[in-house]
């Protein structure tokens, strides 16, 4: 007697379509819960706001130039000392694109050393 090889079962992929359906309308249905904006409602833009520096920030130029308020600083304890008492905490420095990084670390280092406790540097992004 011959036997027939035994069938083998298929993998359930009805059960795994059946799932990730339902995690799509799950998600649809998630992605809607947040009430939309007022229709008479108009945003502001900011396209055409040119950015400008904080007022107590150091700007550091491409060739390492420095410069504060427009007048140049010869040394990041000088820039430290010009800032008012208050503002001494967080050094902010507004580093030219082409500005080689490891002059702009090493001013970041002065800063530091000079008494700064935080020291931000302020991109485009941050300007927009």
């Amino acid at each position: 007697m011959i036997r027939k090889p035994a069938r083998q079962k298929g993998e359930p992929a009805i059960a795994l379509i059946n799932i990730v359906f339902l995690m799509l309308i799950f998600f649809l249905v998630a992605g809607t819960l947040a009430a939309p904006l007022d229709k008479s409602l108009t945003l502001v833009r900011t396209a055409s706001i040119t950015g400008t520096p904080p007022a107590n920030a150091l700007v550091v130029h491409a060739d390492g130039r420095m410069t504060h308020k427009g007048a140049t600083v010869e040394s990041a304890a000088e820039f430290l000392a010009a800032l008012p008492s208050d503002a001494r905490d967080r050094a902010r420095i507004v580093p030219d694109r082409d500005l080689p990084a490891g002059t702009l670390v090493e001013l970041g280092r002065a800063l530091r050393s000079a008494g700064a406790d935080r020291v931000v540097i302020v991109t485009e992004r941050g300007l927009e």
